[in-house]
């Protein structure tokens, strides 16, 4: 039985490690189905359900102290990646469907709310308010909204099981759509003509240059001290019962993220890789003080999850009708939304491999709007309840 911070901490990232390292080496298919950041949740539950490690003080205070200073640190690396005058050229239509699956997604979890609300804990609104987080950007962005809403470990484990589950049957069903994109085109009278065109031109962006020891050491560097900087500047924030001080460090992250991508920062490669390793280590500790006593509700909360799925896809058939949109269009919108920058590429490669940076790119935006967008829906969700 682990008592100590060091082996705690010692072990969470050798296991998350050992898991990314067999999801890159393994030939199996259970990664298709079940992503390393799943398998990693639900292996360390077992772990703590089993209590290989106690919730001694010092462990409470390795679990609190890296949490709480990687968080703003990985944020501030994931916004990195989106350069927003890369996304201004995906073209204003293909833009306003990324929002427009946002805008169902977050109206999806406000119905799906209304309707298993009296069986849910009133505490629920927030978790589903982070899950939204992330069904519009990422993982990244649901665990920074964790944080900012402080929602209880054991609630998130209900969340990641939606997130898995529901997430990897919409990825195929959207992709067994493919092969009927032309007569969905032809219902929604959509041009795809100007698609291609964007595709290609993306596909001409420079790579950025080779990873290196150096790059990544400085982003590093940059990024704790950009942590340390947005938690400084919280503060002498005001806060409120919603506008907490975890709140401002995650906005303060998110600004310093989206401007840092606007800088000569954005050219250093590694940003991903770091932010990566950060994330799994994230969850990893959220894992680590949870367990499988708690998740009594989980059916219901699978089922809560699916009804999200067909709102958000009955109001992007509507909009495609509307605005005349192309079934590439809202399908990579909505995996952008919900998948983000792990799934989108999948399914816009099935089209064609010249588009996967259409892809990419929105879910860039994902990145950039998830964290708002979960506080927004969890403040509509927490007056709903």
């Amino acid at each position: 039985m682990i008592e100590d911070g060091f082996s705690y901490l010692a072990l969470l990232i050798f296991l998350a490690s050992s898991i990314v390292y067999a999801q890159h080496k393994s030939q199996s298919r259970l990664f298709e189905y079940l992503p390393a950041i799943v398998i990693l949740y639900f292996g360390v539950m077992v772990l703590s359900t089993l209590e290989v490690w106690q919730k001694t003080p010092q462990i409470t205070a390795t679990y609190k102290a890296f949490k709480t200073h990687l968080l703003p640190a990985m944020i501030f690396l994931m916004l990195l990646m989106g350069d927003i005058r890369d996304i201004s050229k995906l073209g204003f239509k293909m833009i306003l469907t990324f929002f427009l699956a946002s805008f169902s997604i977050a109206l999806g979890f406000i119905g799906s709310f209304m309707i298993f609300k009296s069986h849910f804990d009133p505490s629920v609104a927030k978790a589903f308010g982070a899950l939204c987080g992330s069904w519009m950007g990422g993982t990244g962005n649901m665990v920074a909204l964790q944080g900012a809403l402080g929602i209880k470990d054991s609630d998130m484990g209900y969340v990641l099981l939606i997130d898995s589950i529901d997430y990897s049957i919409w990825v195929m069903i959207l992709l067994s759509l493919v092969p009927f994109a032309s007569a969905f085109n032809r219902w929604s009278k959509a041009d795809s003509s100007i698609i291609d065109e964007v595709g290609a031109k993306l596909s001409q962006k420079q790579n950025k240059e080779p990873l290196s020891f150096e790059s990544l050491f400085l982003l590093l560097g940059i990024s704790l001290v950009i942590s340390l900087l947005s938690d400084t500047l919280s503060s002498y924030m005001p806060t409120t019962a919603y506008l907490t001080h975890t709140t401002w460090v995650v906005i303060f992250a998110t600004i310093a993220g989206i401007a840092g991508a606007l800088s000569p920062l954005a050219k250093l490669s590694g940003s991903q890789t770091l932010g990566s390793m950060m994330l799994y280590l994230i969850v990893a500790l959220i894992a680590s003080r949870a367990n499988f006593a708690e998740l009594t509700q989980a059916p219901l909360y699978i089922v809560a999850g699916f009804v999200i799925i067909a709102i958000h896809a009955l109001l992007m058939i509507i909009f495609a009708r509307i605005f005349k949109l192309d079934l590439f269009s809202i399908g990579v919108a909505s995996l952008a939304n919900i998948g983000g920058v792990a799934s989108a590429p999948i399914l816009a490669s099935a089209y064609s491999k010249a588009l996967i940076p259409i892809g990419v790119l929105m879910a860039m935006i994902g990145y950039i709007i998830g964290t708002f967008g979960g506080l927004i829906v969890a403040r509509v969700l927490e007056m709903v309840g």
